[in-house]
């Protein structure tokens, strides 16, 4: 059957004093990354841009208090779902791991189901996400557009965060802790005044993928140790709702006893 057009391709929510969520919901779950607008008195940052199958730079400009406030993009790292709106911003950050998969993405890069390879859909599936359709996506941005025409772009990093570094808003300073086990040069943003961590997809309330290309069990054993040592108020991760420390603490748990037997 033929997919509706969407009536937006984007939801904006605000989670937390000058903290916006921003989805896209017409894509399946398993690549409906969470993306996150936070203002600061000085300059705003984008945390990770999605899909990219149409632009957000427009969209996210409308829910900016300034919009000719200098903004800088922030990757957590460079899956397909976190890393398709980067070219559209000038100022591009990520971990120096991944700062050649930014510029040019090797990994996933196709809006189908057939041109997964058949090992990655059964790590999704044995993850716990539900059935892939033929393509990624419920909706049309717009009348006409073909998924086939699907590109992800990419675009050489700017800047590079590393473990120790930080990314100062003016009124929200955030240390760059290096959080590898799901991507090899996965980051987070720690704003140690507020407790609160962005964590990427190191961490969140749905089923972690850890047995996939540069996936790493013993380097999320250490990122988990690493979390276990900050005071931890509130996480916002890379999917799914944000959620506490106690929330936090059973998913650690939870997966330590899985890798560990």
């Amino acid at each position: 059957m033929p997919l509706p057009v969407a009536e937006n391709w984007f939801t904006a929510k605000q989670v937390g004093p000058d903290v916006t969520l921003i989805l896209e919901p017409h894509v399946h779950v398993l690549e409906q990354a969470n993306m996150f607008l936070v203002q600061g008195r000085d300059r705003d940052m984008i945390l990770d841009t999605g899909m990219g199958i149409v632009p957000l730079r427009p969209f996210l400009d409308t829910l900016r208090a300034d919009p000719d406030k200098d903004i800088i993009c922030v990757s957590s790292h460079t899956h397909i779902d976190h890393i398709g709106g980067v070219h559209e911003f000038a100022t591009r950050l990520v971990h120096p791991t991944e700062a050649a998969e930014m510029a040019a993405p090797s990994g996933l890069k196709s809006l189908y189901r057939d041109d997964m390879p058949a090992r990655l859909i059964q790590t999704f599936l044995d993850a716990g996400y539900p059935p892939l359709d033929e393509v990624l996506i419920d909706a049309l941005p717009y009348a006409g557009y073909d998924p086939r025409s699907y590109v992800l772009r990419g675009a050489p990093a700017t800047g590079l965060l590393d473990e120790g570094d930080s990314v100062d808003l003016g009124d929200h300073l955030y240390e760059v802790i290096h959080l590898p086990g799901h991507s090899p040069g996965g980051i987070g943003l720690y704003e140690r005044a507020t407790g609160v961590l962005f964590a990427g997809d190191a961490i969140y309330d749905g089923p972690l993928i850890y047995d996939g290309p540069g996936m790493s069990v013993p380097d999320y054993l250490d990122t988990f140790a690493k979390l276990r040592a900050l005071d931890i108020a509130l996480v916002h991760g890379g999917h799914d709702p944000s959620f506490g420390p106690d929330r936090l603490d059973q998913i650690m748990a939870k997966y330590e006893a899985i890798w560990r037997g």
